[in-house]
């Protein structure tokens, strides 16, 4: 994918990420105050590289534009408004993506029980509907070594992401990138669908009907041609109306 659009105003890209917290929250798709979303900021005055993360002890629904975490790429916050600093197993994971993937505004990871269930199978994905087709062979995949805590692990994680935007945290979650926040929210929500609709259908003991490599080549090609054209033209109707929501919903999110 082209490069993130770091060259969206500072305010607009807090508010998309606060937002993005608020969604993933009132999707019931977040862990108590664990797990993160990230969002690369312009670099700083003398090149430095800089991030946006929420703050360590907030849950998603707490997080507002204004509170988020600036750190740079060694974990060292430059702004933290709420003073409680910033997860680090969260950055290690985090930072890792966003030094080796200059392509990405945003990076997403979730730990949602149907995203963990499915991480925890050999099989991962498969391609049982529309939703899931959209990730046939686009999937990475990364051995769990513990909680990510450990410096060394981000080049592997790297390693094994390579120039795919979704990757399995095997026995941990869900990892995804975006051009911009709206479309991490977009293919994650997705992403979950899919797996909670593999659950779901694997669960009722009848025969699952898998596409065809074919098939489902060619639908995870429609969606790319889909994004394409969206983050080409540089609207996002659909992240304009999860936005609308919020704005009925939690309105705070801006602040």
């Amino acid at each position: 994918m082209p490069d993130g659009t770091t060259d969206l105003p500072v305010s607009d890209l807090r508010r998309d990420l606060a937002a993005a917290y608020r969604l993933i929250a009132l999707e019931g798709m977040d862990d108590s105050i664990y797990t993160h979303i990230s969002a690369r900021l312009p670099d700083g005055p003398d090149g430095e590289k800089r991030f946006l993360l929420n703050p360590y002890g907030l849950r998603f629904d707490e997080v507002t534009a204004s509170n988020l975490v600036t750190v740079d790429e060694t974990g060292a916050v430059i702004d933290d408004p709420y003073g409680a600093g910033v997860n680090a197993a969260g950055f290690t994971i985090h930072s890792a993506v966003h030094m080796a993937r200059h392509d990405a505004t945003c990076v997403l990871h979730t730990h949602t029980v149907a995203g963990v269930a499915t991480s925890s199978v050999k099989e991962g994905l498969l391609p049982l509907n529309q939703w899931s087709a959209q990730f046939y062979d686009r999937i990475a995949f990364h051995d769990y070594e513990g909680i990510a805590l450990d410096l060394a692990e981000r080049e592997r994680i790297v390693a094994d992401l390579g120039a795919r935007n979704v990757m399995f945290l095997r026995n941990h979650g869900v990892l995804v990138l975006g051009r911009s926040v709206g479309e991490a929210v977009a293919v994650v929500m997705n992403l979950e669908r899919s797996c909670q609709a593999q659950i779901a259908a694997l669960g009722m003991g009848l025969t699952p009907v898998v596409l065809s490599d074919e098939v489902a080549e060619h639908t995870a090609r429609q969606y790319e041609k889909a994004y394409e054209s969206i983050y080409t033209k540089g609207r996002d109707p659909e992240w304009a109306a999860m936005l609308r929501r919020l704005d009925r919903a939690a309105p705070e999110y801006a602040d």
